[in-house]
């Protein structure tokens, strides 16, 4: 039907929308926010070769509604609904990544566009979190939590609802799509009021906060929401001066001439009151604001490249110590776009100049020759996805800064994927089938 608002424009409304209710829940998230609009602001200005390669690969477009956020579930019937519910929207599960490694009992997947287009529209992403109650050690507990989860419904009837008009029709028309964006944020609003009683909440923090966060409540909040800076380290250092309490490291790699997949840091989480079903007050730390700067994405040579040295790089307890180590480490990581190319380390867009459009390229041509000639121009492809080791740096430190899970899970792909009611993408996949699309599109066939 002509009248179907379309899945970008129905993401672009939720994520504001979203992100609306999130600066009147927590409010430093709107700090937070103003702080990296100033400092995206003036790092463009300083830099113009920045802000012309941005504004030529539609980046610039992007950059202020760029945000991700990340939410936890407890059950498959919620993940397999969030997948449909995230459909609507022309987000798909990309990726799979096991926490539990970490020490987080979870494991996740990133719901998000996967098409040139609609990543230019508004590249939304959700990381999403299932629980994986065997490894909860207290047997009975363990049972008393799936009792929990199998009482409560996070999404409201009217959702579910529309959910169904969607795959029956095609599609939502704007009055649809209106009403299910705000039955949508239902799902993820903030509850003061817990799920249980204070003794069973007790009890399940004392197994790992994440549990209780995910147990204990009758939705599946938002847990943080993280806008796109371009410069991580001048928002971490002037996060004191707006009342802001940074965590102590930047995670991911070091800062670089050429930024490479993902760096994050974020606020200490906050601590906010409860009230449980036996009246008891208390109060409960999970929800945190979290900023991440995105640079290339790698092929796997260059991903194995990332996790060897990152691994040897290990972490530190000083974020400018850490930094200044990290960098050292990193000096065998190419830091130019021509060698990241040449080597295969990293993944580009490739699009002819006005040179190239004038002159097209011939068969036969190499890639090499057409860059040089300046008639084919090498955008790198921005990092779409996630660290599994620096989000569970993340939620450590949001979670009290200690690890609480004795013993890590086995990797679980094929479980997430039967809970979730499909495969996950492969974002391997992805950024190489966007990397041989722009080259089709410039004339340049496969060597």
């Amino acid at each position: 039907m002509d009248n179907f608002l379309s899945a970008d424009d129905i993401r672009t409304r939720f994520s504001l929308a979203m992100s609306a209710m999130y600066q009147q829940e927590v409010p430093q998230y709107g700090t937070l926010m103003q702080l990296v609009a100033t400092v995206n602001d003036r790092a463009l200005e300083v830099d113009i070769a920045l802000k012309d390669r941005l504004t030529a690969s539609d980046e610039i477009g992007r950059l202020n509604l760029e945000r991700h956020g990340a939410i936890r579930v407890g059950t498959a019937e919620e993940l397999a609904t969030l997948r449909q519910l995230f459909a609507v929207m022309g987000m798909f599960p990309v990726g799979y990544y096991d926490l539990s490694q970490a020490g987080v009992p979870v494991h996740s997947t990133a719901f998000r566009p996967v098409n040139d287009a609609a990543l230019r529209r508004n590249p939304f992403r959700v990381f999403t979190s299932l629980l994986r109650p065997e490894l909860i050690d207290d047997h009975a507990l363990r049972e008393k939590a799936a009792a929990i989860l199998a009482r409560r419904d996070i999404f409201t009837a009217r959702c579910r609802e529309l959910l169904q008009l969607h795959q029956q029709q095609g599609g939502l028309t704007r009055e649809q799509a209106t009403e299910f964006v705000a039955e949508a944020l239902e799902t993820f609003r903030w509850h003061a009021h817990s799920s249980v009683d204070s003794q069973t909440y007790q009890a399940l923090n004392q197994q790992h906060r994440l549990i209780a966060d995910v147990v204990c409540f009758p939705g599946c909040h938002i847990n943080h929401l993280t806008p796109r800076t371009l410069d991580i380290d001048r928002v971490q250092q002037l996060m004191p001066s707006r009342g802001i309490n940074p965590k102590t490291l930047i995670e991911g790699p070091p800062r670089r001439q050429v930024s490479i997949l993902l760096r994050q840091t974020s606020f200490k989480a906050l601590e906010e009151p409860i009230i449980f079903q036996d009246g008891h007050q208390g109060t409960h730390t999970a929800r945190f604001g979290e900023i991440e700067q995105r640079g290339v994405a790698l092929t796997p040579q260059g991903r194995a490249l990332y996790d060897r040295l990152l691994n040897e790089a290990g972490s530190g307890e000083d974020n400018q110590q850490h930094q200044q180590h990290l960098a050292a480490i990193f000096r065998d990581f190419p830091d130019d776009e021509t060698t990241l190319r040449q080597q295969g380390l990293a993944w580009f867009h490739y699009r002819l100049s006005e040179k190239g459009i004038a002159t097209p390229p011939a068969q036969g041509e190499s890639l090499e020759a057409l860059i040089a000639e300046g008639r084919v121009l090498a955008d790198p492809i921005i990092y779409e996805d996630f660290l599994p080791v620096s989000a569970a740096g993340i939620f450590q430190s949001n979670l009290g800064d200690r690890v609480q899970v004795r013993s890590a899970g086995q990797s679980s792909r094929e479980a997430f994927e039967a809970a979730l009611g499909a495969a996950v993408l492969d974002e391997m996949a992805l950024y190489e089938e966007r990397q041989q699309r722009s080259l089709s599109q410039c004339g340049i066939r496969p060597a």
